[in-house]
């Protein structure tokens, strides 16, 4: 009897043991989690968050007093290798988005003066083994000398020089890979995540700008898409620190977005008389030839394209597609009626996505609530990779609005529309251009300048770099690009 007691005795006890340890273990593991949940919470957090936590008595501000100290006393040294970094790198840029009316652009000089720029927010943005990626709020209001030459076709030459310029934006800096020996990082990568405000004036020296209709305007358009082309992310600058290969820090295309711009609805009418003929343009990164512009559609506020257009992604996690539709106005100036964004990370890869969007005035602020109209798009995001290589815009994909329109449209009008649609995409040819030799003497001085054009047969895509004028015992080797670039071309099958 005695045995069968302690026996449940000893049962009753183990059980209970077993059930608070269970608990004990179970109270730790909620634990950990919260704890890693909050860790993961501080790890996100950017500067405007904490100052939303913390009153500004108890904010770290030594921490930026510090990186401006630091940087205003190293800004001499820092102003000349930046100087020939944004020379080496934007040049070539100014060089392939030049005015029609300028026969050469080049910087006559270039240094960012003495004014360094002010950190006023500093995060870490992501963090891992391999690397580490920190965001820098900053602004500058600086005393640069930049003075473009510019020559005209007529040949003309003029010093424009850039002057009072205010810059407020977000830098994106990137050390990666980590390693083991000073300073723990094998290379930086440098952008410009978000540009705030930019703002110059344009003055020739010892003249006026104005004095040549339309320069003014056409040199601001060339410098801002040099700006958007050579730094802004997702485009970034890969500075090594020590020696090593790494070109998989380079931009590189990652996929591919199909565009159907189907229709729009309700648009303002821009026009006095009759209705507002409106077109689209359409674009993931603001480049002139990175920009898709749709027919025009006259006298009609419920346009009707079923057009597809296709473009290159490089960053599907942060890029967005643009879409803003304009009003015709000939040989004027078109006016805008509304534009209207979708980011790309908002699309299930493979899979078509329908969508109206709403028009505004402005993408950045939302001035007004003025009715503007809807646009109607079917996107369609195809990472290269993946295997879906057939572009699904075909009638099986067909919007309700074709449908619709189907049996009213005749056999020649849908056999040339498939044709259109029906493209097959590969992949991305990457080209860069490192050197050339023995070139030949061109001119009787002695000098040739030479430069170097890439194109594709069958689509017409072309890339130039810029031109080197160069001596005679200069030939022997030139360097077409002072920092190796990459050209991009996408490749469909029965390419060369």
């Amino acid at each position: 009897m005695g045995f069968i007691v302690g026996l449940v005795f000893g049962l009753v006890v183990g059980i209970t043991i077993i059930i608070g340890f269970v608990k004990a273990e179970n109270y730790r593991s909620k634990l950990r989690s919260e704890l890693a949940n909050t860790v993961a919470a501080f790890a996100r957090m950017t500067v405007e968050d904490s100052r939303k936590l913390l009153p500004p008595e108890f904010y770290p501000s030594w921490v930026l007093t510090w990186l401006n100290h630091h940087l205003t006393k190293i800004w001499p040294y820092v102003d000349e290798a930046a100087s020939e970094l944004i020379r080496a790198s934007v040049e070539p840029v100014l060089e392939q988005y030049r005015p029609a009316v300028v026969a050469s652009l080049t910087f006559s000089k270039l240094t960012l003066g003495t004014v360094a720029p002010q950190f006023t927010g500093v995060s870490i943005v992501d963090g891992d083994k391999n690397g580490m990626t920190m965001e820098l709020d900053m602004n500058w209001d600086g005393n640069p000398n930049i003075v473009l030459g510019i020559k005209t076709l007529v040949g003309v030459s003029l010093p424009v020089q850039v002057k009072n310029i205010g810059f407020t934006g977000v830098f994106r800096l990137i050390f990666r890979p980590l390693v083991d020996e000073f300073p723990c990082f094998g290379a930086v990568s440098v952008s410009l995540r978000e540009k705030k405000k930019l703002d110059f004036t344009l003055k020739v020296v010892g003249g006026d700008i104005s004095s040549i209709p339309g320069l003014s305007d056409a040199i601001e358009e060339t410098i801002r898409d040099a700006v958007e082309d050579s730094i802004t992310w997702p485009v970034r600058k890969v500075i090594p620190i020590l020696p090593g290969d790494y070109s998989d820090l380079e931009l590189k295309p990652v996929g591919m977005l199909e565009v159907k711009l189907v229709q729009a609805k309700n648009l303002t009418n821009k026009d006095l008389v009759g209705k507002s003929d409106p077109f689209a343009k359409m674009f993931i990164r603001p480049l002139r030839e990175k920009t898709q512009r749709s027919k025009t559609i006259n006298n009609d506020l419920n346009p009707i394209w079923n057009e597809h257009f296709e473009f290159v992604v490089e960053d599907a996690s942060t890029q967005h597609l643009v879409v803003r539709i304009y009003d015709d106005e000939g040989v004027q100036a078109s006016e805008l009626i509304g534009c209207a964004q979708i980011r790309l990370c908002e699309l299930e890869p493979g899979k078509v996505k329908d969508v109206w969007l709403k028009l505004v005035k402005d993408l950045e602020i939302q001035r007004d609530n003025k009715n503007r109209g809807e646009v109607h798009l079917e996107l369609l995001y195809v990472p290269f990779g993946t295997g879906n290589s057939v572009n699904p815009f075909t009638n099986s994909s067909m919007t309700s609005l074709e449908k619709v329109l189907k049996n009213d449209a005749t056999d020649e009008v849908n056999a040339s529309s498939r044709k259109r649609k029906d493209v097959i995409v590969r992949g991305v040819l990457s080209v860069t251009v490192i050197s050339a030799e023995e070139i030949p003497i061109q001119d009787l001085m002695g000098k040739a300048d030479p430069f170097v054009v890439l194109s594709m047969k069958k689509s017409g895509a072309k890339s130039k770099t810029r031109v080197r004028s160069l001596l005679y015992k200069e030939l022997l080797m030139f360097h077409p690009l002072s920092c190796l670039t990459n050209y991009n071309f996408v490749v469909s099958p029965g390419c060369q």
